[in-house]
């Protein structure tokens, strides 16, 4: 079995996609610059908006971009920081690196977007009230929402092709791919709009009842929608840096592949975990076709992890000898 051949086997026969069914390129970079623009600009109007308006909910919303500004700088350097390739001190490679640094911005978009517009939101309960512009207001936030939807239907068109070669919904292929910077950007736009409605509606309910109130209750509640999306971001780092494995469609078709190598009479082990976005490292315990002498074994072994090797998604590949009593692994 060619390289080419354990490419398709491991993506449903489509070549040029991966094991979470992702394609391979620099689509997730381009996701991530569109969203560091539109942040940026959107940071800049809802800054000044805040500034000359007093809203408290502009002030949630301009953290909240600043806060996304910053997390895509953060992103940008994971996907830098994760795509070197391996070496002798990383065997395999520094894929983690992109969980680290998502992490990082994750914490950034709870400590500056949650925190400052909860706190501020809490404040403005009790401060004197002061002249808003709400029609300033209104302007940003439509302004804004465009900008947002420019760039959450980019992340949307990348989700959307990855999960319908998985065969999954957008959502459940966000919670589930090893892509932390697409997840990132998907829900951070996602939170976006959804900020935006909250804000607006902050600011109409205060023109409409003369009550600032209202408005503090939007930054409070752009506040918490930020703080449970920085908790879900932060949750899935984690288990991705700590050893995520992959699905068991995913296991399917490696243990598949495996059996399908004429050298492998039987996998009796299968260990496969996440070692960054769309690569993963291969544990196995095989029994070998023949009867060759130990010497001749082990060289076999080693020509069999670099033909695994050779795939785009396996990072590193361990084989081992499976003992004559371990139970053969059989495909469903």
């Amino acid at each position: 079995m060619t390289s080419s051949d354990l490419d398709a086997t491991l993506s449903h026969q489509r070549p040029g996609t991966t094991a979470d069914g992702e394609q391979s390129g620099g689509e997730s970079v381009l996701t991530v610059v569109v969203a560091l623009v539109a942040n940026g600009l959107i940071a800049l109007a809802k800054s000044a908006a805040a500034l000359l308006s007093g809203s408290a909910s502009m002030v949630a919303e301009a953290a909240h971009s600043w806060a996304d500004t910053g997390n895509e700088v953060f992103l940008l350097l994971a996907e830098r920081r994760g795509s070197r390739p391996r070496d002798a001190s990383h065997p395999r490679g520094y894929g983690r690196d992109t969980y680290v640094w998502s992490l990082f911005a994750a914490f950034g978009l709870f400590m500056v977007g949650a925190a400052v517009s909860i706190q501020h939101g809490v404040q403005s309960l009790t401060s004197e009230v002061e002249e808003t512009d709400y029609l300033l207001n209104y302007v940003v936030l439509g302004v804004a929402f465009v900008l947002e939807g420019i760039s959450f239907v980019q992340a949307l068109r990348q989700t959307r092709g990855n999960a319908r070669r998985t065969g999954l919904h957008p959502l459940s292929y966000i919670n589930r791919t090893s892509n932390p910077t697409l997840r990132a950007v998907f829900v951070e736009d996602s939170s976006a709009l959804a900020g935006l409605v909250l804000a607006a509606l902050g600011v109409l309910l205060h023109e409409l009842t003369g009550n600032a109130v209202w408005d503090a209750v939007g930054s409070i509640a752009v506040g918490v929608l930020l703080g449970v999306v920085a908790i879900f971001l932060i949750r899935r780092n984690h288990q991705f840096l700590v050893g995520e494995e992959l699905g068991p469609e995913q296991r399917e078709r490696v243990l598949e592949t495996l059996l399908d190598l004429p050298d492998v009479d039987r996998v009796t082990y299968l260990h496969l975990e996440f070692v960054g976005p769309l690569r993963f490292f291969v544990v196995a315990a095989v029994d070998l076709t023949g009867d060759d002498p130990e010497h001749t074994l082990a060289i076999r072994l080693r020509a069999l992890e670099r033909r695994l090797e050779e795939h785009s998604t396996i990072e590193d590949a361990v084989l081992t000898l499976s003992t004559p009593d371990e139970v053969s692994l059989v495909p469903r």
